[in-house]
């Protein structure tokens, strides 16, 4: 497992104070539910930071700051922005970011309005042309490259009035197989939304068992905490 650090809302003012002073004034508070590879804090009202957990997770920062200002003019919905790029110091080992706030609410199932629509909007995120990325996947694969999100996730779609209002975490994010973004079409959608995502993205059989593979590794590894809502997908993994 990574050799996680731990972050604190005092190592984040001193961060903030140190490398941007402009925003030193701003109060800095920890969101109510962070992720696993980043610990996110809010910086006022309209700015986040966040500051990977591990050094593999690290890695991703320069990543997000090179392609998401690409991504963003490419995109239908709304994706963070980068406003700042941190760097390392005595107390904190890695590079940080500041990004623009998103509002809205994580995914849940209980919680989006028509189903169908957000499969739908979920599914017009594929349309980004990958042909001018410089770096894809290290193993080649004997497909066309296509842009993909690499952690299409609840905790990382955000809901507004119960539709799909933006999408974050761009840490995984590449140029490759996309098959690893069909697993939210069993571990988010309902039957119906399962089937209009993948009519609408014409996903052929070999593509739609792969992403059922990273659905059924996705949800395994949370039924090991014996989770509810893992059962819950497997049930919609199983069906179909």
């Amino acid at each position: 497992m990574p050799q996680r650090v731990t972050v604190g809302v005092d190592q984040v003012r001193r961060l903030v104070d140190d490398q941007f002073p402009q925003w030193s004034a701003l109060p800095v508070r920890p969101v109510d539910e962070s992720g696993w590879d980043n610990v996110t804090f809010r910086l006022g009202d309209t700015m986040v930071v966040r500051l990977p957990s591990a050094a593999e997770y690290a890695l991703a920062v320069d990543k997000e700051q090179r392609w998401l200002p690409a991504l963003a003019a490419r995109l239908p919905l709304p994706i963070p922005a980068p406003l700042a790029k941190g760097r390392p110091d005595d107390g904190y080992p890695f590079s940080w970011s500041i990004y623009r706030w998103l509002p809205g609410e994580p995914a849940s199932a209980g919680g989006i309005s028509d189903p169908v629509r957000f499969a739908l909007d979920l599914a017009a995120l594929r349309g980004v042309d990958a042909a001018d990325w410089e770096t894809a996947l290290d193993a080649p694969w004997d497909g066309v490259d296509v842009w993909f999100h690499g952690d299409v996730a609840p905790g990382n779609l955000l809901l507004d009035g119960g539709e799909l209002a933006a999408v974050i975490d761009f840490g995984t994010c590449g140029v490759g197989d996309p098959s690893c973004d069909l697993a939210i079409a069993w571990t988010m959608l309902t039957a119906d939304g399962r089937k209009v995502f993948r009519e609408r993205l014409s996903v052929d059989d070999a593509a739609w068992a792969r992403g059922r593979g990273w659905a059924l590794w996705k949800t395994l590894i949370a039924c090991t905490r014996a989770d509810e809502e893992a059962r819950r997908v497997l049930d919609e993994i199983f069906s179909g």
